[in-house]
């Protein structure tokens, strides 16, 4: 197995981790502990593909797990959202829902012979959505800093900060959520003869 293949491989093995302390809110920090793994996941995103292209190492088994490994850490976070009343579950529904569509034409394709690889909307969807999980996150670190009492609250301004905070969260959530819509129904048009010559 290549480099690119084990990066791929460790980004699906940090899933547990940044699952279990984005959750354990009894733990100090955990939305630091959380974000630090998620960051490290998402750069193995990044120098996966960058290595795999710069010294021809592209593999049919990257092309397939690499977006199956963003997939399972990007909906991993959304589904940690929900239990964390941060986001409601049409948002995951419409997720999963292109997710599920485009890995079945990725399938339908392989028994044709083709590995379909993402497109650069697809890209975008990726990089939206990680770094709206990445500013919840932070988010959520800030607050979590004034309930630990490391930050103090001036002027009482704690709840205004708290409701801008939410506005910016919900604003990249659902621009994440549009490019996701947007890049499944591109996804779907320019492979649409998988799904007309299926048997």
């Amino acid at each position: 197995m290549n480099l690119p293949n084990k990066l791929t491989l460790l980004r699906i093995i940090l899933v547990p981790f940044f699952v279990a302390f984005l959750l354990l809110e009894n733990i100090p920090h955990h939305y630091l502990i959380s974000l630090i793994i998620f960051s490290v996941a998402s750069i193995t995103d990044m120098l996966d593909g960058k290595i795999a292209r710069k010294y021809n190492m592209v593999t049919d088994f990257g092309k397939f797990a690499d977006p199956l490994a963003d997939k399972i850490l990007v909906i991993s976070a959304f589904a940690c959202f929900i239990q964390l009343n941060i986001i409601n579950a049409v948002f995951i529904i419409l997720v999963l829902f292109r997710e599920f569509t485009v890995t079945s034409i990725r399938l339908v394709a392989v028994e044709s012979g083709k590995v379909v690889a993402a497109n650069i909307w697809g890209k975008a969807k990726t990089v939206s959505q990680m770094i709206a999980i990445i500013v919840v996150m932070l988010n959520g670190y800030i607050v979590e800093l004034y309930t630990l009492g490391i930050l103090k609250d001036s002027n009482n301004k704690l709840t205004s900060t708290i409701d801008i905070m939410n506005i910016i969260n919900q604003s990249l959530l659902w621009i994440s959520a549009a490019l996701t819509v947007i890049s499944g129904i591109i996804y779907i048009k320019d492979n649409f003869q998988f799904i007309k010559n299926a048997k």
